[in-house]
């Protein structure tokens, strides 16, 4: 049977393994599933009993009377409105997380934080705002969106009337607007589709990333080496999926105590590694130089990694706090008798053990996955010897380190031509897109050639770091100008920002920039690409991104391709509201080559050399 392509040989070697032994992956799910034409282009309607409705161009009406613009329109800003949800909720606990912490890693932070939000330099003071901004009405500023956002674009937003409230109020009252014989107008909608992105962007974003640097330390640059081959069988395995670090830290942190190695090996285990997967295990690596005595052992798989890892054998416990947690997992752990283990409700799949966390016994619950992992080492169906590579990658940039180390250099570097621009190519993998992590890889070594860095955060990033591209090696993808910058900067030309939610690094970043400049952000010759998008999640990131006025490529088109209003204002008309801009390609020399029109078109408004 053929699967999906993938650009990871490790993974394409487990794939085929599996489907020897009769296990599916994503991989093979992916030529076997049944796909809706009409979903694909946002045209099913299905909220009230009278539906689905399918608007075709035969007869574009619903039986309320919707059309196929409005409808479309009504169906993104629910994916939104979910994805935004979805983040919302791994803010709420992280703050939950901090409030009860008695001490934190950075101070510094801290104190830069409370210093932008304008209250008194304590961790719990921030946790109590975040908390009570999270559930503010909507009728009310969020305090966080209008204390943080860059300045011009503050103004922006208040002229368009998109400064949003509370988050949770915000969800709850998109959610009314797209149900049954409610909002029809299709410029409100979308509207409310940036709305929602600001709320992704300054609050479930920003503040969850900046709660973590807070309470778990601020990223450096470091080299690591990881990749499947680091998993060892001899130990008990633990691997992580989601996007809440604060819970899996805790996990980290006990089965790194003598107590929990000590378990391991009566259980006749070599000890306990955790074994990063997903978006947490980005976040958790990107803070290497305070775990570099800790049992993890580095990232070894993105989304659509995980299930071909899992049933490699090599895996005695899965814990999840959050998505990707695929549902695939659970027929998967039949085979090899993995422990699959939900941390929160949120991530409940079949046959998992719910063992929820809270604040308050963070610790207990760490301690009763570990002993649900090491019962499942016991009995675990296991491979015997290791499997795979490593690669060497620079990773664990932050907003902080560039800022402090890097911006001046790094900007004058631009200035001079000999970095091109900046390409921030960041989110989930996919398999619709060429393939698992296919798309992501080819734009990047187009960009690169182009004398275009890459900045990278989410599934991406473990991506193009098991390909070889945040390394030495990855300089001869590059242009002489950026190998020449790159030598002197002792650095990839692809930097690694960490989980999918550390885009706020890179729009931080982006302000710093524009900022010194005394520019917008649209002037900026800096670009965003989701490559190889996969979920709601996504999308919401997505309407920040055009929110903030940046030329946003994706791949494949966002469920809009039904209604010619919705498409044209997104990526035609949105230019003159905002003055950004969807852009759908899925051929990576073509969106390459749009990419740095759009950078060099700005590098001229500059007044810098093209």
């Amino acid at each position: 049977m053929p699967f999906v392509d993938t650009a990871n040989e490790d993974v394409r070697k487990l794939v085929e393994e599996a489907e020897k032994n009769g296990i599916d992956t994503p991989h093979t799910r992916r030529l076997k599933a049944t796909q809706c034409k009409f979903g694909r282009e946002g045209v099913c309607c299905n909220v009230c009993s009278e539906g689905p409705c399918i608007l075709t161009e035969k007869y574009p009406y619903g039986v309320c009377g919707l059309n196929v613009h409005q409808v479309v329109a009504k169906n993104l800003l629910r994916h939104v409105t979910a994805g935004v949800a979805c983040y919302v909720h791994v803010c709420e606990n992280t703050a939950r997380a901090l409030l009860n912490m008695e001490n934190v890693k950075s101070r510094e932070k801290l104190e830069k934080v409370c210093n932008l939000l304008n209250i008194e330099p304590d961790h719990k003071a921030l946790a109590e705002l975040v908390l009570g901004d999270l559930y503010r009405p909507r009728y009310e500023e969020s305090i966080i969106v209008t204390r943080l956002a860059f300045k011009p674009r503050l103004d922006l937003f208040r002229k368009l009337g998109i400064v949003p409230g509370g988050a949770k109020s915000e969800i709850v009252d998109a959610l009314v607007k797209t149900s049954t014989n409610l909002n029809a107008n299709v410029l409100d909608m979308l509207l409310n589709v940036l709305r929602l992105g600001l709320v992704m962007g300054y609050v479930a974003l920003r503040m969850n990333t900046w709660m973590n640097n807070i309470a778990l330390g601020v990223p450096e640059p470091e080299t690591v080496e990881a990749g499947i081959g680091k998993i060892d069988p001899s130990y008990v395995n633990i691997l992580t999926t989601g996007h809440q670090t604060v819970i899996q830290q805790a996990v980290i942190d006990y089965a790194s105590s003598s107590e929990a190695q000590e378990l391991a090996k009566k259980a006749g285990a070599a000890g306990i590694e955790v074994v990063g997967a997903t978006c947490v295990g980005q976040d958790i690596q990107s803070r290497w130089k305070f775990l570099k005595e800790s049992c993890f052992i580095g990232q070894c798989a993105n989304n659509f990694g995980t299930e071909p890892l899992v049933a490699s054998g090599l895996i005695d416990a899965v814990v999840s706090e959050f998505n990707c947690t695929f549902p695939g997992l659970t027929d998967i752990s039949r085979c090899t008798g993995t422990r699959l283990i939900a941390a929160d409700d949120v991530a409940y799949i079949e046959e998992a053990v719910l063992v929820q966390w809270s604040p308050e016994k963070a610790r207990e619950v760490a301690k009763k996955i570990v002993e649900l992992a090491i019962e499942a080492f016991k009995a675990r169906k296991r491979r015997e010897s290791r499997f795979g590579t490593t690669k060497r990658a620079v990773v664990g940039f932050s907003e902080d380190y560039v800022e402090k180390n890097l911006l001046e250099r790094l900007m004058q570097l631009i200035a001079d031509g000999k970095i091109r621009g900046i390409a921030a190519v960041v989110g989930c993998s996919n398999l619709i897109s060429r393939g698992h992590d296919v798309l992501t890889r080819d734009l990047t070594k187009e960009l690169l050639r182009r004398g275009v860095m890459v900045w990278t955060a989410g599934c991406t990033s473990y991506g193009l770091q098991d390909l070889g591209f945040m390394s030495e090696e990855a300089i001869e993808h590059a242009s002489k100008d950026l190998q020449d910058a790159c030598r002197e900067l002792k650095l990839p030309p692809v930097w690694d920002f960490g989980l999918c939610m550390s885009v706020s690094r890179i729009v931080y970043l982006a302000e710093k920039i524009a900022e010194k400049l005394n520019v917008d952000l649209p002037d900026l010759p800096v670009v965003v690409s989701a490559p190889q998008w996969f979920e709601e999640q996504a999308l919401g990131d997505a309407a920040y991104a055009l929110a903030c006025g940046f030329l946003l490529h994706v791949y494949p088109s966002p469920f809009i391709d039904g209604s010619s209003l919705v498409k044209t204002v997104l990526t035609e008309k949105l230019v003159d509201i905002t003055g950004g801009r969807l852009y759908v390609e899925g051929d990576p020399a073509k969106a390459a080559e749009v990419m740095v029109r759009h950078i060099d078109d700005r590098r001229r408004r500059l007044g810098l050399r093209v």
